[in-house]
């Protein structure tokens, strides 16, 4: 384990915030989409063409891709929980690709 001394700034500054992300509310891996369907029923308007539309995430799980209706009143959280993850996941790549450059350093001194 490093000291917190001999982690650089920026570095001490991307985990802070990741931290932050994991504190703040929920994380959601997918995207969100806008479905327009017909519900199938005569009278209805989207017979004519004006279709009814639904939120859905999108997600993989166990290999397959999935569906799950988000409620009209859920979006806007739905959207900050995906935009978290986004984040966090940004986040991680930095922080993975700083600790490959450190094992790299260590294997070329270890020579």
């Amino acid at each position: 384990m490093e000291s917190r001394a001999s982690v650089p700034p920026s570095e001490r500054r991307v985990r802070s915030r990741l931290a932050q992300l994991a504190g703040q509310g929920n994380v959601l891996r997918g995207s969100l989409t806008l479905m327009r369907h017909a519900c199938g029923k005569r009278g209805c308007r989207c017979a004519r063409g004006e279709k009814h539309e639904s939120w859905y995430l999108g997600y993989s799980a166990e290999g397959k891709k999935r569906m799950v209706s988000i409620p009209r009143e859920r979006v806007d959280q739905a959207r900050e929980g995906v935009a978290r993850y986004q984040e966090a996941k940004a986040c991680l790549e930095v922080l993975s690709q700083a600790t490959l450059g450190r094992l790299r350093e260590r294997k070329k001194a270890a020579r």
